[in-house]
């Protein structure tokens, strides 16, 4: 809708409240001077119903918590009732537009009257109740902060710097592009020379990357090369105190930093060497001179029992 249609449409808005106050207006002035109310009262009781249903239609649209706004509700539906109820006596007392009826008298039945005079008299007295409580409320109103929550993370990025939130204090977070898969995964690949070229477990790194992003490829210090026989010796040195039991695949595969595939085939030829080292050794001690010369003993003292026998 255009700027000249809003307006317009204030402007009968305002003209239709306007002429509906007017009709209202005559019946309660007309009800407050039934109820004892001078003419100058009477003139201003009308302002004193209807105005405060206007004071607690804008407190509605102004307050933004719920316990507030709830109470800004009620005390308009309550004003609207009441001057309602007012407004259908008028029409069912055709004497209250002489001044012909009785002083105090708005119904035959007695229990209708005095509830229809109390429900006029306390309306005066309840505007100044509840209007001073919701102009206190509208008064004492803090809009809450404009939040940037619902702002997507990349809404300042293209923003030159005149355009941007300068309100927004926060600090400024530092924008890290994203590491591949490879780099957050463990090491597990079949070649060295990838291994070479990419960088280790995010989470044993105690490095933080740059704001600016990723490290570049050149930039980075790449591992030598290590050929099969190098990586034999680490590993055989690495692990030349461990037990049996810890020779395993996958601590080979950290401690050396190499593929799952190679750190399998260097358990296997470790422990074959450990097997073939227990084997050797045996074969050593069954070939020494000392077993030889005690075994030859033992042969010529059998003989000699043997005869003996």
């Amino acid at each position: 809708m255009t700027r000249f249609g809003k307006a317009l449409l204030v402007v009968a808005l305002v003209a239709v409240v306007g002429m509906a106050f007017r009709v209202s207006w005559n019946a309660l002035s007309d009800v407050a001077r039934a109820v004892g109310a001078d003419a100058t009262a009477a003139t201003l009781y009308p302002f004193v119903v209807d105005g405060l249903m206007a004071l607690a239609l804008v407190a509605t649209l102004t307050l933004t918590e719920r316990a507030d706004k709830r109470f800004a509700l009620r005390v308009l539906a309550t004003y609207t009732l009441a001057s309602l109820a007012l407004n259908y006596v008028h029409g069912l007392v055709p004497g209250l537009h002489d001044e012909s009826v009785d002083w105090g008298r708005l119904a035959d039945w007695d229990p209708a009257n005095w509830l229809l005079v109390l429900l006029a008299t306390s309306l005066p007295v309840g505007s100044i109740y509840f209007g001073s409580d919701l102009v206190a409320k509208v008064l004492h109103h803090r809009p809450q902060p404009f939040t940037t929550s619902s702002k997507t993370p990349d809404s300042g990025i293209n923003q030159s710097t005149p355009d941007r939130d300068d309100t927004d204090t926060r600090p400024a977070c530092p924008v890290v592009d994203p590491a591949p898969a490879t780099d957050l995964a463990p090491v597990d690949r079949e070649s060295d020379d990838n291994e070479a070229a990419r960088t280790t477990v995010a989470a044993e790194s105690t490095r933080s990357r740059s704001a600016i992003g990723r490290v570049p490829q050149s930039a980075r210090s790449p591992r030598p090369k290590r050929t099969p026989a190098e990586l034999l010796e680490e590993a055989r040195s690495a692990t030349s105190g461990w037990k049996d039991s810890d020779l395993t695949a996958e601590g080979i595969r950290q401690t050396v930093r190499t593929s799952a595939a190679k750190a399998r085939e260097l358990r296997d030829t470790l422990r074959a060497e450990r097997d073939a080292g227990r084997a050797a050794e045996q074969r050593h001690l069954m070939e020494a001179p000392e077993l030889e010369e005690a075994f030859a003993r033992l042969a010529v003292d059998r003989a000699a029992l043997d005869k003996a026998a």
